[in-house]
Order: structure tokens, then C-alpha cells, then sequence
């Protein structure tokens, strides 16, 4: 028996993940999303419900001849057969024979309540409903999963009903019954209670599948596991309406780590970070920093205390090596630092500290001074790194001076609004006016200073400014608060991060663009004046 047959992980992003807030895939990111999860190991790849949407059901045509598949199985979404109906004229039951998925998952009402609300039918005529379909699917040659919506309420509400739903759709050749907490309201150890009376009552083979409006999606998909279900579905980042469904990448780790079940090909684990961040590049979703195994901060440290004892061993204060699902361990710096951090950002950075035995106290003191006033450096390594180097060097890293700088913005009678900039530099021993026009003055202002400096350094025309963050620090002040602006800029092979902070948001935002540029130079070899 193979890995996806003794345990299934069952991907759902394509179609509950795609039912989160403000997420909009096309045809063509369900097919890019789908190679990734394929290149994770997941056993199955549920796409969508054919014949309900017509995204759908072009995916499923697209993707019969346009994705080769070495790991994972296709699975067709869709409900039982409508009341009094018969399978075989059920449209929607057609559209998934037709779809050319070999697995179907049928959704299932198992809450007694929802059969008689929802279906506007009997208990008995809902029964009838999952024994025709699954029954008329498996005729045509298809494997069946049977997802029972609202189980666990519904096993609260009525036991015995929820229990002969699963008994029937065993019965009729479903392969699992997939035990849903649709509202996400359960707890851990209640969830694992019941499903082990499952078990004990079926002998049926369980699968489990988790909301997380409790905050406990991944805990009660690892106790159901626990308690003896062996298909666990999710979605990748937790993608999902509401609260978002169980984080696949998650309990996977969980598993392959913690458990010691394997559940992925060999070395699959080891792509997590890249492929969930690579998703997130596709859906469009901002992927949160602190998400577990695979967020840029899950083995991210700040306080001295910590960095003081991974010197020493960093298991010390790390739960897992970051390398084993493709993460890195990172050192923040800020006005917690001690010592030992700077010498560790320092070595992830490659700069070398030197002999000179007051350096780290210099940018200690000069870190706590400049955080006092609103610098941050913990998303500003560039930044960090030039303070570094001046205290190492004891001087600023110099190739151009911003002599002044002036901005308008104009809106004419249509309404339109534009932005220029006229920026004084020295460089070379030359001074330079340039002018440039923008998006806004900030855009304006960064036009400007490359078109003037790639005169000079023609190298420049690689630099782009990728994103652009303004915080105001100090609200009580209003229109005059202190500003602090992170600025993200790429030379196309890598990206740095550079800060400023001033009452004036332009002020502040032309220190991160000189910082930006200055790193940006010394990165491409060239040598300061």
C-alpha cells in the first residue's frame, strides 16, 4: 500500500480555500497552484465542483491534458442527488461522471436539523440520497469519499442519525467518510471523543476535516488522527471562509516531526517554505510572518536572552531545525539586542565585526538611540547592515549627496492629479538637477534620483522600487506625527529592505530611498567615494 493510500493528505485550497474573503483564483492559477501542492506529495487535489460554476468545469477539462500529476490524484467536488430524483438524471451528479476525476468527494447532510432546514426532506429520503449517488458513481468506475457536513453537531443533535449516515455511505462503497466541524466550534478533546465512538460504532475508515473558528483546526485534525482517522483534509496557508480552514503545511509537519508518520515522498517536507510562499505569490495573499514551520518569522529571534543561547545551540530555543520543512533561522535586530545578536545578524549578513572590541557596543547604544526616535530595523536589514559597516569603517558608506529636494502635486480642472520632483545631487565632485514626475511625490522623488544618478552609474537602471510601507508612530499628533517609512527595492536577482523615519512622510521616505540606493550600489561591487 502507498503512502496516499495508508494515510491520505487531502489539499482542498482549490475549492474551500477559494471561498475565503477577497480571494479570486482564474483557471489558470488553480492549474499553477495545482503543480505546487503535486510537488508537496499530497496524495489528492480537490479542484472544484464541476458543472456548479463554469471555472470549474473548464479546469477540469484543462486539466486532463495540461497537468501531468506524479503525486497526487484529481478529486471532483458535489453534492448527493436532489430529493426525489433519480442519480442517473441528476445534472450536477452527470457533471462530475463527466469530469474525469477519479475521485468524487460527495458532500452529505449528517445534522438532522440540516436535512429537514437546508434539504427540505425526510431523514429517511436523505439516506436514500447517499446510497443512490455514491452507488451510481462507483458504477461508473469512480472511488468515493463521502464528506459528512456538520457531523459533529449533528452527532450532538441526533447520534443515531449521524452514525447511520456514515453506516450508509460505507455500505453503498465510499472509501471514507470524511467527519466535517463545518461551524469549526469543536474542542480538541470532545473531537477526538467522538470520533473514536465512530470508529468504534462504523468501523468505518474516518477522515477528518476542520474549520478553525476556535483557533483549533490543526489541533482537532492531529486528535482525530490520535483517535484513528486516516485522511486529514486542509487547505494550504489555511485558506478559507471565515476563520479559514486547517493549515495543511501545519499538521503535515506536525506529523512528519513531531509523530514521526510518514505522510509525504521522501524530502517533499523540505519544499514547504517555497511552496507555500510560492502559492501565496499566486492567490495573492499577503502570507503571514508568523505562521508555524513556514513563516519568514517562525524560527525568527529578538531577545538577547535567546540570541545568547543559540550561539551555543540553537535547538536551545528553536523547536525543530528551520531547514526541515526549508526555512531559515533569522536574527532580529532592535533595541532588545544584546550582543549576541548583533554578532549573529552580522554572520547572516556576511560581515565580518573585526578586532575592534567596541563595535558591538557602538551599535548597540546607536541601535537603542535610533529606536528610541522610531527606527526599526527587524524589516530593514539593508539599513542595519550600512549602520554596521559605518561603525565598522567609521565612516558612512558615501557615493552621492542629496543636496535638497522640492515636490508638488497639481490637480488640474479634470481632476487629475500629478506629481513632480526636482532633486540637487552631488556625486563625482558634479553637481546634478534632475527632475522626474510620478504616481505621487514619493514616486516623483525616486524618478528623479535615479534618472540623475544613472548618469553617473548606469547600474542603477536595474534598481526597482517593489514596495513601499508608511506606519504613523505617534497618532496622538495627527497630522504631525512622526512617520516611518519601509521601502522594498529589487535589482532582479535579490531584494533589500531600507528605513526612514522624520515628521514628514516625503523626508522620511527619500531617507529609505538613499539608503535603498547606496545598498543597492555596494551590492553590484561598486566602491564608495
Amino acid at each position: 500500500m502507498t503512502i496516499s493510500d495508508a494515510f491520505h493528505i487531502y489539499d482542498t485550497t482549490l475549492r474551500d480555500g477559494a471561498q475565503q474573503e477577497g480571494l479570486n483564483l482564474t483557471v489558470h492559477d488553480k492549474l499553477a497552484i495545482a503543480r505546487h501542492l503535486d510537488d508537496l506529495g499530497v496524495g489528492f487535489i480537490e479542484g472544484g465542483w464541476p458543472g456548479a460554476n463554469p471555472k470549474d468545469t473548464e479546469f477540469f477539462k484543462r486539466a486532463q491534458t495540461e497537468l501531468k500529476l506524479k503525486n497526487a490524484k484529481f478529486v471532483a467536488f458535489g453534492a448527493t442527488r436532489r430529493p426525489n430524483v433519480k442519480a442517473a438524471d441528476d445534472v450536477l451528479l452527470r457533471a462530475l461522471q463527466d469530469s474525469g476525476a477519479p475521485v468524487v468527494t460527495l458532500v452529505a447532510k449528517s445534522h438532522d436539523r440540516h436535512v429537514d432546514l437546508a434539504l427540505k426532506t425526510n431523514l429517511d429520503e436523505n439516506l436514500a440520497m447517499i446510497k443512490d449517488s455514491i452507488e451510481f458513481l462507483r458504477t461508473g468506475g469512480q472511488r468515493v469519499f463521502l464528506d459528512a457536513e456538520h457531523f459533529f453537531d449533528g452527532y450532538l443533535s441526533n447520534k443515531a442519525y449521524a452514525l447511520e449516515v456514515i453506516r450508509v455511505a460505507m455500505a453503498a462503497g465510499a472509501d471514507v467518510a470524511a467527519l466535517c466541524d463545518t461551524n469549526g466550534g469543536m474542542l480538541p478533546d470532545q473531537l477526538s471523543d467522538i470520533v473514536n465512538e465512530v470508529i468504534g460504532s462504523t468501523s468505518a475508515r474516518l477522515g477528518i476535516h476542520c474549520h478553525n473558528d476556535t483557533g483549533c483546526a490543526i489541533a482537532n485534525s492531529l486528535a482525530a488522527v490520535e483517535a484513528g482517522a486516516t485522511h486529514v483534509q486542509g487547505t494550504l496557508n489555511g485558506y478559507g471562509e471565515r476563520t479559514g480552514n486547517a493549515d495543511l503545511v501545519a499538521i503535515i509537519a506536525n506529523l512528519e516531526l513531531k509523530k514521526k508518520q510518514k505522510v509525504l515522498p521522501d524530502g517533499a517536507l523540505r519544499e514547504a517554505f517555497r511552496i507555500s510562499h510560492a502559492v501565496a505569490e499566486v492567490t495573492n495573499v499577503a502570507p503571514s510572518p508568523r505562521q508555524p514551520y513556514v513563516g519568514v518569522s517562525a524560527f525568527a529571534h529578538k531577545a538577547g536572552l535567546h540570541a545568547s543561547a543559540i550561539k551555543v545551540d540553537p535547538a536551545l530555543y528553536q523547536h525543530e531545525d528551520p531547514s526541515s520543512v526549508g526555512n531559515d533561522m533569522r536574527m532580529l535586530v532592535s533595541d532588545m539586542a544584546g550582543r549576541a545578536s548583533i554578532e549573529l545578524k552580522s554572520q547572516e549578513l556576511g560581515v565580518a565585526l573585526g578586532d575592534d572590541k567596541e563595535v558591538l557596543t557602538r551599535v548597540i547604544n546607536r541601535i537603542k538611540e535610533m529606536e528610541a526616535h522610531g527606527f526599526t530595523f527587524e524589516a530593514a536589514d539593508a539599513s542595519f547592515e550600512l549602520l554596521l559597516r559605518e561603525e565598522i569603517d567609521s565612516k558612512r558608506a558615501h557615493f552621492f549627496t542629496i543636496v535638497n529636494w522640492e515636490t508638488s502635486v497639481i490637480r488640474d480642472s479634470k481632476d487629475k492629479v500629478s506629481s513632480k520632483a526636482t532633486v540637487t545631487i552631488n556625486a563625482q565632485g558634479k553637481e546634478i538637477v534632475a527632475t522626474g514626475s510620478g504616481n505621487g511625490p514619493v514616486n516623483a522623488i525616486d524618478t528623479a534620483l535615479r534618472s540623475g544618478l544613472e548618469k553617473i552609474y548606469p547600474e542603477m537602471a536595474k534598481f526597482e522600487l517593489t514596495d513601499y510601507k508608511v506606519r504613523i508612530l505617534e497618532g496622538r499628533l495627527g497630522t504631525g506625527a512622526i512617520t516611518r517609512v519601509l521601502v522594498e527595492t529589487s535589482d532582479g536577482e535579490k531584494e533589500w529592505s531600507t528605513i526612514g523615519v522624520h515628521e514628514n512622510v516625503i523626508a522620511a521616505s527619500a531617507m529609505a530611498l538613499e539608503d535603498a540606493v547606496t545598498y543597492g550600489l555596494l551590492r553590484l561591487g561598486r566602491k564608495p567615494e
